[in-house]
């Protein structure tokens, strides 16, 4: 297939607005599964897997596949008449299709030949032969629940035993189900089933103006608000060839990197704490509300949600502020190298990460990891090195990888991701050139198709969007990097004990809201 990717690239694809290199090609059922073959050889990731209904255009039915390379990602469309709406599934090639295929199904009725049967969004909230995403379905429209029991796959021996976790959790945390196989403490198999917080998202965009739409995307995934904002801003500014000025750029940036900050100083404490730490937590926390403190008198928001519009920022940096960033920056500075220290010489703590949840690189690349999961386990793949968007291209982040995998691992490229992401902010304020804060955007034009791709602090946060008539959105699909990485907990989890679940989880701290959407 090596040889005849490039032929395909040429002959087939064409440029999608977006703010990365993106491609767009039409594709049959056998070439839906050629590309997907031939995006498998060049080293591609699936990245997301939607439908839409186009009924009313075409009186076809279209699922949608998106790959990322290291230098573009490609969007291969296959369309499909109403009456059989089946497509060849990817399950194979990709294992993360399965789940994505699933959602599919139960929003669209789009089915996947040979693929997974049973529900993943559904969760009895709606009949089953009732689709929320047709056109035909109203968004009004609410269902008596209905309960049933998920057919988890049972594992059967002497001696082994399920443990079941959640849905609801004794923390503040959102709901997911953890159907836990044992012998004795050792874990033998993890199935999950998520899904609880299914919001119809996809539904209530279709209710937005074009220019509305920032303010729902930014709110799909509270930690992940600034990426999920600027991707759908990204998309929408691709589609009408709108550039926002250098300073909106890097104000864009600032914030995107205090987003990664904050989180990434809650996780450190957190996977501290569930290893008995507690000192680890306290220090952190403390940390992580000084920074969400600054955001708040800097930013107005201890959260940035309507910081990222569309055509720029909705404010500049008050008067003072950058000296007194730039003074945090250098505080949080020397409390991370102290407490990576600490970390490091931690006999109890280091015992705990050592060789915990570990996922090979071989692992990672055949299930298709991507973001920090994947970088600590030896994939170096980043969008702000591989395809850097203004301000990206012109500050060259570091990136941070550990080969081994484990829960260590994961805390080791926390910590370089921080020291960077301080390193980057610095800059931004440094060079803070000048510019407007916000430019108006015109019109897209009805039955335009863009991506924005940006880094999040987990991964890759992609927003594809369709326009519709008079500036309103026709489909949107946010998708959010915990589809590719729930899955990898599955095989991380397996050969350990029990106590350390909580730990494994927390050491890839993935988004329950973002994934169910």
């Amino acid at each position: 297939m090596k040889h005849m990717w490039p032929e395909f690239l040429d002959t087939s694809c064409v440029p999608l607005p977006s703010n990365v290199a993106v491609y767009r090609v039409e594709a049959d059922a056998h070439h839906w599964t050629w590309a997907a073959d031939a995006l498998r050889e060049a080293g591609a990731n699936l990245l997301a897997l939607w439908g839409s209904d186009d009924r009313d255009r075409d009186h076809c039915l279209r699922v949608r596949a998106a790959y990322l390379l290291p230098d573009r990602a490609v969007v291969i469309e296959h369309a499909m008449p109403a009456e059989r709406a089946v497509y060849p599934s990817l399950t194979s090639r990709f294992p993360v299709a399965d789940r994505l295929q699933r959602a599919v199904h139960d929003l669209l009725g789009i089915r996947a030949e040979g693929g997974d049967t049973r529900p993943w969004l559904r969760h009895g909230g709606w009949p089953e032969n009732v689709f929320p995403l047709r056109r035909d379905v109203g968004s009004a429209q609410t269902y008596p629940g209905v309960s049933a029991p998920y057919p988890f796959v049972p594992v059967i021996g002497e001696g082994v035993h399920e443990v079941a976790v959640g849905p609801v959790h004794a923390g503040t945390i959102e709901p997911g189900r953890f159907h836990v196989s044992v012998v004795g403490e050792k874990v033998l198999r993890l199935e999950e089933r998520l899904g609880y917080t299914h919001k119809g998202v996809a539904k209530r965009f279709e209710s937005f103006m074009q220019r509305d739409g920032h303010r729902l995307a930014a709110r799909l995934s509270g930690d992940s608000t600034v990426a999920f904002g600027w991707a759908y801003c990204a998309a929408l500014e691709s589609l009408t060839v709108s550039v926002p000025s250098p300073r909106a750029a890097a104000l864009r940036a600032l914030a995107l990197e205090r987003e990664r900050i904050a989180n990434h100083l809650g996780d450190l404490g957190g996977i501290a704490n569930d290893a008995g730490f507690g000192f680890g937590l306290t220090q952190f926390s403390s940390l992580k509300e000084q920074l969400l403190r600054s955001n708040a008198e800097v930013f107005g928001q201890r959260y940035l949600f309507d910081f990222v519009v569309p055509g720029g920022v909705a404010c500049d940096l008050p008067v003072r502020a950058t000296s007194t960033l730039l003074g945090e920056i250098a505080m949080l500075e020397r409390a991370v190298h102290e407490l990576r220290s600490i970390y490091a010489n931690h006999e109890g703590l280091q015992d705990r990460f050592l060789g915990a949840g570990r996922l090979t690189p071989e692992q990672a690349r055949a299930l298709g990891a991507i973001g920090l999961a994947a970088r600590a386990s030896g994939v170096a793949r980043d969008l702000r090195v591989d395809q850097p968007w203004a301000p990206y291209d012109q500050l060259a982040s570091v990136l941070a990888t550990r080969p081994e995998g484990d829960v260590a691992a994961r805390v080791q490229v926390r910590f370089d991701e921080t020291l960077e992401s301080l390193r980057l902010c610095r800059q931004l304020l440094d060079t803070l050139p000048q510019g407007e804060l916000c430019i108006e955007l015109p019109m897209a034009p009805a039955g335009q198709l863009g991506l924005g791709l940006i880094e999040g602090w987990r991964g890759p946060v992609m927003v594809a969007l369709e326009t519709g008539p008079e500036g309103r959105i026709r489909r949107c699909h946010p998708h959010d990097p915990s589809w590719q990485n729930w899955p990898l907990i599955e095989v991380a989890l397996l050969g350990n004990i029990v106590p350390d679940f909580p730990l494994i989880n927390k050491s890839f701290n993935l988004s329950y809201s973002g994934h169910d959407g």
